[in-house]
């Protein structure tokens, strides 16, 4: 079997890593931590100009028709230099279930508009329960002649702030499983009826409450079949998953070598604190897992990327990711000594977006519960 990137994959990783190396350094990554915006608009449209936004969309529409393994690359090195940018939310929540369930007019109408990076979106999907569960939808999607209306709360919608348009997932009937009479709404992030209030977060990532006040939305800006929309959540977060586990696996790459390179180079006891033992065995650790996670995800994206998307291997490749980036950072920040405890130093940057990564899409605990599922347990 060839596990090797295609030509292609290897020069669209040189040249993110290169052009994210000199447009998004650590500077900049400060820098846009205390923006209120939290993305540069220039570098936001530099990335679309390079294809970034439409790597994986059809040609007709802009796009480069690239495959999930390609956007992966990208997000991997993404990931390797924590790029403060709404990409992750316009692009994985957003920008694929509408290349794969909008209606011709739809894509025509949105996805140019992604691809030239002219819009921002985002999804609504979490309620105040944090559940990722059918069960714990609640906003309500009531029928009014040619339009809906929506009602209801949403958290931790990402860069609602900038974004043009939201996905909103809400429940517009009841059937026999929770599953039944979700629908998904395209509804303008500008809508006077929409209320927003900025959530802190330890990550320093921009999410926001949002409040459903009477929103009208057409009955032509549904997303897929009206009450089956959970499909096209299902179809979301399997691929959320795997492209917050790219972002991880870079993100721990980072540390790894940020972490070996000051090993070799701090001096105790006249010798580098690498020919230690107990430092030998916690870079041994962070490899082993580093290695881990970079197979596993793209054993996933090689699923999807084929059209079998597994999610026991969906499953498996996010709950090993969220938990070893924690790992991989403490040890991390373990070995670079006091130091490594401060805000100043690069390594606390990685740290802090450990938990916003690990509830992406499903936490551990999630994740476990769907891969004994999958075992049929």
């Amino acid at each position: 079997m060839d596990f090797g990137f295609t030509e292609e994959q290897e020069m669209l990783r040189t040249m993110a890593r290169d052009f994210l190396a000199n447009e998004c350094p650590k500077s900049k990554v400060r820098e846009l931590d205390k923006d209120e915006k939290g993305y540069d608009p220039k570098m936001w449209r530099s990335m679309a100009e390079l294809g970034w936004m439409g790597l994986v969309l059809p040609e007709e529409h802009g796009g480069t028709e690239a495959n999930f393994v390609d956007l992966v690359v990208l997000m991997e090195e993404m990931g390797r230099n924590i790029v403060p940018s709404p990409f992750f939310s316009t692009i994985a929540l957003c920008a694929l279930p509408i290349l794969e369930f909008g209606t011709t007019e739809q894509k025509s109408k949105f996805l140019p508009q992604i691809a030239r990076g002219e819009t921002i979106w985002t999804l609504a999907l979490m309620e105040p329960s944090a559940s990722y569960e059918a069960s714990e939808i609640s906003l309500s999607a009531h029928s009014d002649g040619d339009d809906y209306v929506l009602e209801g709360e949403k958290i931790f919608v990402s860069d609602t702030h900038v974004a043009n348009y939201i996905l909103v997932v809400a429940r517009s009937g009841k059937g026999k499983t929770p599953q039944t009479g979700i629908t998904i709404f395209i509804v303008d992030a500008k809508s006077p009826a929409l209320r927003i209030e900025k959530i802190p977060t330890m990550a320093g990532d921009r999410q926001f409450q949002v409040i459903f006040d009477k929103v009208k939305v057409s009955k032509n800006d549904i997303l897929g079949d009206a009450g089956k929309g959970w499909e096209v959540v299902d179809f979301i977060l399997q691929r959320a998953a795997v492209l917050k586990c790219a972002e991880i696996a870079g993100a721990c790459q980072a540390v790894l070598d940020m972490t070996s390179a000051y090993a070799k180079e701090r001096i105790q006891f006249d010798r580098p604190i690498g020919s230690f033992q107990a430092v030998q065995q916690k870079l041994a650790d962070m490899l082993i897992d580093v290695e881990a996670i970079q197979y596993l995800v793209y054993q996933a994206a090689c699923g999807i990327s084929e059209g079998k998307p597994s999610q026991l291997q969906i499953s498996v490749a996010k709950a090993k990711a969220s938990e070893a980036y924690e790992k991989i950072c403490i040890d991390g920040i373990t070995a670079h000594g006091a130091i490594g405890f401060t805000w100043d130093h690069d390594i606390g940057l990685y740290y802090r977006r450990v938990k916003a990564a690990e509830f992406t899409a499903g936490d551990v605990d999630s994740h476990r519960e769907k891969i004994a599922a999958e075992l049929g347990l």
